[in-house]
């Protein structure tokens, strides 16, 4: 079971954009490798990061919206959102300590 809760075009404004804090959206789709490979890290880091950060998912091919209005092209893409605003990002399956690095520096 996902730690990471599930947005889409008409939560995101007011689940990511309003929120204070950090929160971070993993852009993901169903049929993509690289992303299952990486939802349990993503998973580990919300409990790791509960109160300090937002985790949530975003499946493109359900939300294409939102997925093109921050111009995602390759999946999965994560991006690190602070008071509503993009501060980083990192795009392809990476190891645990890198994005862990992303969630310390913002968090």
């Amino acid at each position: 079971m996902s730690q990471a809760t599930a947005v889409t075009d008409s939560t995101f404004e007011s689940e990511i954009e309003k929120h204070d804090g950090l929160a971070v959206v993993d852009f993901w789709a169903a049929w993509c490798g690289p992303c299952r490979m990486i939802a349990p890290i993503l998973d580990q880091l919300a409990v790791d990061y509960d109160g300090k950060a937002k985790v949530v998912k975003l499946d493109v091919d359900a939300n294409q919206r939102t997925a093109m209005k921050y111009n995602i092209r390759s999946i999965p893409a994560v991006l690190f959102f602070k008071d509503g605003k993009v501060v980083d990002q990192v795009i392809g399956a990476v190891p645990k300590t890198q994005l862990e690095s992303k969630f310390k520096q913002h968090a």
